[in-house]
């Protein structure tokens, strides 16, 4: 009777050490299906193993599955409430769209760990995403204390000071990031806020460092071909322009900064071709009789009145 009691005893035991060693397995493995599968045998031996359901949270998670990963995280908060499982199951319901979800779920991992940053940050980028953009300001603070050369945390909150019109902070946001990381992002986040504020020269010169570092930029070779336009560059323009189409020959908005480049330098011929091929892209099945017509144009959303005068131009030229 004794031994048999012994043997009782010591079969949990046995149990724990597979346990462990097939965790161990799981862990090493970067095949994620089998990474779920031995993680699959683990819960079902041990359904309270919650090291296990939160690895198999994260696979699923990488996998794509984030519904099958707030599900695992979800059973863990249910007994075991902590920051990093409430992090995590907000990342999942980031990706999936679920801005408010995610919001809630950063919120509680910043609340059970005020060290917790990274959390606090997530937290400022969804509100950010959902236009709170005071309360965003107000965690971004915290972050940039906390992490000063952060770069990133100083663009985003450059972005809502721009949102809220705090223009010469917003600024300032753009120019610590470049101080802090000179990167093709932040340069292009300072000439897009150039750009915007009219500032053309200034943006022209930002897009120009960005395309020095990445000459297959098409967003930047657009965009300063519309400075080009604006301020009277037309051949520059025409050349920026024509390199802009040749990374998406359906960009209507680029075929029509043509037209409007080669308008004003009087060659209607190409000006008029290039018209017609953005008319061909915007409304394919119907002729266009108005500039409302344009209306999800690049040009019709940002620069209406030049747009308008420099199409009707063109149009009488025919």
């Amino acid at each position: 009777m004794k031994k048999l009691l012994a043997l009782l005893l010591l079969l949990p035991l046995l149990n724990f050490a597979q346990v462990k060693k097939l965790y161990r397995q799981a862990l090493r493995t970067s095949n994620l299906e089998e990474r779920i599968s031995i993680l699959n045998e683990i819960i079902k031996q041990d359904p309270k193993n919650f090291d296990a359901i939160f690895q198999r949270g994260i696979a699923k998670n990488d996998l794509g599955n984030f519904r099958g990963a707030i599900v695992d995280y979800s059973r863990i908060i249910v007994e075991k409430p902590e920051a990093d499982t409430f992090f995590n199951r907000g990342n999942a319901k980031y990706s999936l769209q679920d801005l408010p979800g995610a919001k809630q779920d950063y919120a509680k991992a910043y609340m059970l760990d005020d060290n917790f940053i990274d959390a606090l940050y997530s937290l400022a980028c969804v509100k950010l995403d959902l236009g709170e953009f005071e309360s965003a300001i107000t965690d971004f603070n915290i972050v940039i204390k906390n992490a000063p050369n952060f770069a990133r945390a100083h663009v985003l909150r450059a972005h809502a000071y721009k949102a809220t019109e705090k223009l010469e902070k917003a600024l300032e946001g753009y120019t610590t990031a470049i101080v802090l990381e000179p990167s093709i992002d932040t340069y292009y986040n300072r000439a897009l806020f150039f750009m915007e504020m009219n500032y053309f020269k200034e943006a022209k010169r930002d897009f120009s460092i960005v395309l020095k570092a990445d000459r297959n930029n098409a967003y930047s070779y657009f965009y300063r071909g519309a400075i080009n336009l604006f301020l009277g560059k037309f051949e520059e323009a025409i050349i920026d322009f024509t390199k802009a189409n040749q990374f998406d020959t359906t960009d209507f908005d680029t075929y029509l900064g043509l037209a409007m480049a080669y308008n004003k330098l009087n060659n209607t011929p190409l000006s008029q071709e290039n018209l017609k091929k953005a008319n061909s892209i915007i409304s394919p099945n119907q002729t266009i009789n108005s500039i409302d017509d344009y209306e999800n144009t690049y040009w019709h959303q940002h620069y209406y009145h030049y747009f308008n005068n420099n199409i009707n131009e063109i149009i009488k030229n025919r």
